[in-house]
């Protein structure tokens, strides 16, 4: 069998459908996760006991933050690619600490073992939050994003920059992937789709910012991991064509790239709302609010680079996304 892709944050949302996405194609994959309590952990662990099921599913339980054990697990399982999706989440998560931790010590311990091992690959989460204050849309891989307006922001925006760091000195061939609102089966309870979803079922009141008129590219998981697993393959050569005196940030004169993956269809939250009451057949209870500090009022992707390079742009309507995400929900929680 050829190399195991490693996945960290397998036991994670993007990561377990990832990682369970790779085991059905026919991949031997190690999938890392540290099982931190930022959600419920029991959904984790249901997560991982499903990537267990595949006889080519190598588990491995450890904190990345720690530089000799992620020394260590590549050494042991000697991967060529490594797809990192491990961290800590959350724009309105406000102890500084974790996200230290989790998105910049870990990242660059994985960084540092992916250049000691000479991987061909790195493959990792970044975020449309990077965009911050930007006000240009739809956000574009090729302007920059130097303003982040949360902490988590600021720490993938850092991921960027150590990747390209280690592309120029190492020529580490790295590819950072934009991700824009994410949701789906087995996703994560504190975002609004899974939020709303289970507060409307069980009767409890939803808070709404700025009266719904808030726009989201919301992304179904499904495309997320396909654009994943299509980028995996194409490893990232140095732009011939980059110029320094009028620097593209999406690409570099090292082995590095920045995409998009993003619905490139914003929809309003007030649809979403519609759409869960539509499928649950119970109306929401909302109590308006202002918009949280960190968040901001739209997003949308530009997501021609991914469309052009790998011949894929996600595509699944919203309606859709949602009809299978309370049909999930239904069967997990026994709605």
């Amino acid at each position: 069998m050829s190399a195991p892709i490693l996945v960290t944050g397998a036991a994670g949302f993007i990561g377990f459908h990832v990682a369970e996405r790779l085991l059905r194609d026919g991949h031997q994959v190690v999938g890392i996760d540290s099982f931190t309590p930022y959600y419920d952990v029991a959904l984790k662990e249901a997560r991982f006991a499903r990537l267990k099921l595949h006889n080519a599913f190598i588990p491995e339980r450890m904190d990345l933050a720690d530089a000799e054990a992620t020394k260590d697990l590549f050494r042991r399982h000697q991967p060529r690619r490594v797809v990192h999706l491990a961290a800590q989440p959350g724009v309105r998560f406000v102890d500084p600490r974790p996200y230290a931790t989790s998105n910049v010590v870990a990242f660059l311990n994985v960084i540092e073992a992916c250049r000691q091992d000479e991987i061909e690959h790195l493959v990792y989460a970044s975020s449309s939050s990077v965009y911050g204050a930007n006000k240009k849309l739809p956000f574009s891989e090729h302007d920059t994003a130097d303003h982040p307006v949360s902490l988590y922001a600021a720490t993938k925006k850092a991921n960027e920059m150590m990747a390209h760091s280690y592309a120029h000195l190492f020529g580490l061939p790295s590819t950072g992937l934009r991700f824009f609102t994410v949701y789906g089966p087995w996703g994560r309870p504190e975002m609004a789709v899974y939020k709303f979803t289970r507060a409307i079922a069980e009767g409890q009141t939803i808070d709404v910012a700025n009266a719904g008129k808030v726009w989201r590219d919301f992304t179904y998981v499904d495309d997320i991991v396909e654009g994943i697993v299509r980028v995996i393959d194409r490893v990232p050569v140095a732009n011939p064509a980059w110029d320094a005196k009028h620097a593209d940030p999406a690409t570099s004169a090292a082995p590095y790239r920045l995409y998009n993956i993003g619905n490139d269809n914003p929809e309003e939250l007030n649809t979403l709302i519609a759409l869960i009451e539509q499928e649950l057949g119970r109306k929401a209870q909302r109590v308006e609010c202002p918009l949280p500090a960190g968040d901001v009022l739209e997003t949308r992707a530009d997501v021609s680079d991914l469309r052009r390079d790998v011949g894929f742009s996600p595509s699944t309507p919203l309606a859709e996304g949602i009809r299978r995400f309370v049909a999930w929900f239904r069967e997990y929680h026994g709605v």
